[in-house]
């Protein structure tokens, strides 16, 4: 019930923070996407913990995106690097629980090898619009590679739950594409378009991850 209940509040809260970032009230936004992100961290404390090292790093993972979420919704000059520094962390926190669970193998290789070309990709692309932060982004884009290639370990990894492996790959997959369209909104086009479609996208991959720590056990 408590998760349903959780699940029915994040849809009306992301309607909401779409609508007022359409209308561009900036603190109306500012107070909704706390609050919507706020609920991604207790979705995951009030799951049962079935893997203690995992759901450490996960809850820890999710608090730093809590933050980043609040620093990207704040106007002020200079909040942009700091939102980025914080996801930033969340990623790698996000990481250290996959590989936690389990190990670099010939699945892990062959995965992260088309990761990494999607991301040289992305970054063809994206490179004449970064200016001074080109050498930020490309760290950005590694860390979030490396968390991407731990999810996909994870999904590889027959010894752990199904459920729990499918949550995670899937929330860590539309984390990632939620960061393309954050990317996209801020170096190369700024238009709700890029908020209508990442945002879904964001707060879905962050709720899967957040009830994976209920999901994922070893077998």
């Amino acid at each position: 019930m408590i998760t349903i209940t959780i699940i029915v509040m994040a849809a009306l809260l992301l309607v909401l923070l779409l609508y007022h970032i359409k209308r561009d009230n900036q603190y109306s936004v500012l107070l909704i996407k706390t609050a919507l992100s706020s609920l991604f961290v207790i979705a995951a404390l009030i799951q049962p913990h079935l893997i203690r090292g995992y759901c450490n790093f996960l809850l820890a993972g999710l608090i730093f995106c809590l933050l980043g979420d609040i620093f990207l919704a704040l106007s002020q000059k200079g909040m942009f690097p700091a939102g980025l520094a914080v996801f930033l962390t969340g990623h790698l926190l996000y990481a250290f629980g996959f590989f936690r669970v389990t190990e670099i193998s010939e699945w892990t290789g062959t995965g992260s090898l088309v990761i990494a070309a999607v991301g040289g990709l992305v970054y063809f692309r994206l490179r004449a619009y970064l200016g001074r932060m080109k050498i930020p982004v490309i760290f950005y884009m590694i860390v979030i590679s490396v968390m991407l290639a731990g999810a996909w370990a994870v999904f590889g990894n027959c010894g752990l739950a199904r459920s729990g492996r499918i949550m995670i790959f899937t929330g860590a997959f539309l984390f990632y594409l939620s960061d393309l369209f954050v990317a996209r909104n801020r170096f190369v086009k700024k238009e709700f378009s890029n908020r209508l479609t990442g945002l879904p996208l964001y707060y879905t991959g962050q709720f899967l991850l957040a009830f994976s720590a209920g999901f994922l056990e070893r077998l």
